[in-house]
């Protein structure tokens, strides 16, 4: 693994994905509106993330919000000061996944986006709707994260993604001509 979060493994002999395409970054930042004017407060997801732990319950990782097109596995989904941090892997052997792989490596996608239901909310100073309680359901690798700022590449605690970002997409790319050869 790298110092980006990129895990490709590759067998002896001919590369193949082998593990899957592991990935991380912010899928909501607090304090930030989205395109619609929502803001997340901290702590919005404690209590749910707690109660899908106690549970046995799993953040779920979806293609474009669609309940029908599961790609992989969150292994990490935390709140930290910043917002709410995930790490999961793209799973191979899922056709989806290794298509969003290559979008990923491509630079053709890079967002992710939260689904939820609004448990709490109350309004900021501007009439902003301010979440202060959410039930999550998934974070999925989107083309058009409501939240500009969510995308895969950044790390926890990683102040400025942009620079991460287009390591990352280099990596990804050398990683999918590496696949090709």
């Amino acid at each position: 693994m790298d110092d980006l979060g990129l895990e490709l493994k590759f067998a002896a002999g001919a590369p193949t994905l082998t593990e899957g395409s592991v990935i991380e970054g912010y899928a909501s930042l607090f304090g930030l509106a989205d395109q619609g004017g929502d803001i997340v407060a901290p702590g919005a997801y404690a209590a749910s993330l707690a109660r899908l732990a106690q549970g046995g319950g799993k953040v779920r990782m979806l293609w474009q919000h669609d309940p029908g097109e599961p790609i992989g596995i969150w292994d990490d989904v935390r709140e930290d000061e910043r917002g709410l941090w995930v790490r999961g892997r793209l799973l191979p052997d899922i056709a989806r996944a290794r298509e969003a792989a290559a979008l990923i490596a491509a630079g053709a996608i890079d967002g992710l986006s939260i689904g939820y239901r609004t448990i709490r909310a109350e309004r900021d100073a501007q009439n902003r709707r301010v979440l202060t309680e959410v039930e999550l359901w998934e974070v999925s690798l989107v083309t058009f994260p409501m939240l500009r700022e969510a995308k895969v590449g950044r790390k926890s605690g990683e102040r400025d993604g942009e620079d991460s970002m287009a390591a990352l997409i280099g990596a990804l790319r050398a990683a999918s001509e590496a696949l090709r050869r």
